[in-house]
């Protein structure tokens, strides 16, 4: 492809995901994906080029944007060397025009902005849209945190996170063969330090009540060297049908997968209400805080999705709390930067259940910063996405 066909290939490519932002379809990813399927002619630099284009764009524009070539214009007026690309050659884009439209830049929209914890300052914007390193997790059941050393000499440890080591941004780590052995899991930091705060202990029984795909439950398992009884569970199949595998690759053994129906969760979860000594809940979240990997999630949040965010954490804290044990420990957490879904729902919570009591100080030095009755990790300040987290005891 010459360098002009592959700019109107990230239009088009722009187009179908700002369209599926606006309407709640696939993920860039997937798009991209099937995009480059029916482009099977582009080589391996093509789709370098083109995903390089699609994503400078998305990191530039702060909302959806009415056309793809709005959107690559945009980029251009930061890029002029792009702008030199729309030739009007064969399969390339038209010539700019000086008075077409070009798409509005900038962190996200300022009703958006307005919606973040005070914590987060101006100067924190650029930190939340670049690129982002790759962390790896040493699994303890397999491997020790010196083995990715080993293994991964280009990179360098992760503040706080004694099991963690950070890779330049796109490593395929995932190809070495010690990925399918079992020896480490791609995991954010802040994820890490998640984990962490629950304070999992050999022998308790641990609830994962939002496990997705399972990362979180794989650290927990790994901190307390396969000895805790874990229940994953998760309203989505196909995340949670991820985690058997994974499972059984990194050599955890006490991990029950259990697929909840929404709505019905209570019902679900008999046998288990006031019974576990930990219960975490990663609730469903805007996102607002992996825009360094998911930057098009700026394009997709609006104030009905927003509530519909709100209403589900509020359920889900409230369920997690019928879990846990008297005395147990409970994490509220969202990879989010919005104090609606942050501070204020744990204050809701408290509001909700008295006899609950917030704990303070389980964050590794110098890793967050308090926010309310919880702590608030950023990009620019902790180095890792932007997460929420609270960490709560029940009433004995």
């Amino acid at each position: 492809m010459t360098p002009a066909a592959r700019i109107q290939a990230a239009i088009e490519i722009l187009d179908a995901i700002a369209a599926a932002a606006r309407e709640g379809g696939a993920a860039a990813d997937a798009i991209f994906t099937e995009a480059m399927r029916a482009r099977r002619y582009a080589g391996s630099k093509d789709r370098r080029a083109i995903r390089g284009h699609v994503y400078d764009a998305i990191r530039v524009v702060r909302s959806a944007p009415t056309s793809g070539r709005a959107a690559m214009l945009a980029l251009a007026e930061t890029q002029p060397d792009l702008a030199l690309l729309f030739d009007g050659s064969s399969y390339g884009a038209e010539p700019i025009a000086a008075d077409e439209p070009r798409a509005e830049t900038g962190l996200a929209a300022e009703a958006l902005i307005e919606l973040f914890d005070p914590l987060v300052g101006e100067g924190e914007y650029d930190a939340m849209l670049a690129r982002a390193p790759l962390d790896l997790r040493a699994n303890r059941i397999r491997s020790k945190a010196a083995d990715l050393a080993a293994l991964f000499p280009e990179g360098g440890t992760i503040p706080g996170a004694p099991d963690g080591w950070r890779l330049p941004p796109e490593t395929a780590a995932v190809q070495h063969p010690a990925y399918a052995e079992g020896r480490f899991e791609v995991q954010d930091a802040a994820s890490q330090y998640a984990s962490a705060a629950l304070d999992p202990r050999q022998g308790q029984a641990i609830v994962d009540l939002c496990a997705g795909g399972g990362g979180k439950t794989l650290a927990i398992a790994s901190l307390t060297g396969d000895d805790a009884d874990i229940l994953a569970c998760d309203t989505n199949r196909a995340r949670l049908q991820q985690l058997p595998p994974r499972a059984e690759r990194a050599g955890a053994t006490r991990i029950e997968t259990r697929l909840l129906n929404p709505g019905q969760e209570p019902a679900m979860l008999t046998g288990w209400q006031g019974r576990a000594d930990r219960v975490f809940v990663d609730a469903p979240c805007s996102g607002s805080g992996t825009w360094r990997r998911s930057p098009e999630l700026r394009w997709r949040l609006t104030p009905a999705r927003l509530e519909r965010h709100l209403a589900d954490q509020a359920r889900l804290i409230d369920i997690g709390a019928d879990l846990v044990a008297p005395g147990g420990k409970l994490i509220y957490a969202v990879c989010s930067i919005i104090t609606r879904e942050g501070r204020a729902q744990v204050d809701d919570f408290l509001n909700r259940n008295p006899g609950w009591t917030v704990d303070v100080r389980y964050l590794p030095d110098g890793i967050g910063r308090a926010a309310g009755c919880g702590y608030l990790l950023t990009p620019a300040h902790d180095g890792c996405d932007g997460f929420f987290l609270a960490r709560l005891t029940a009433p004995c």
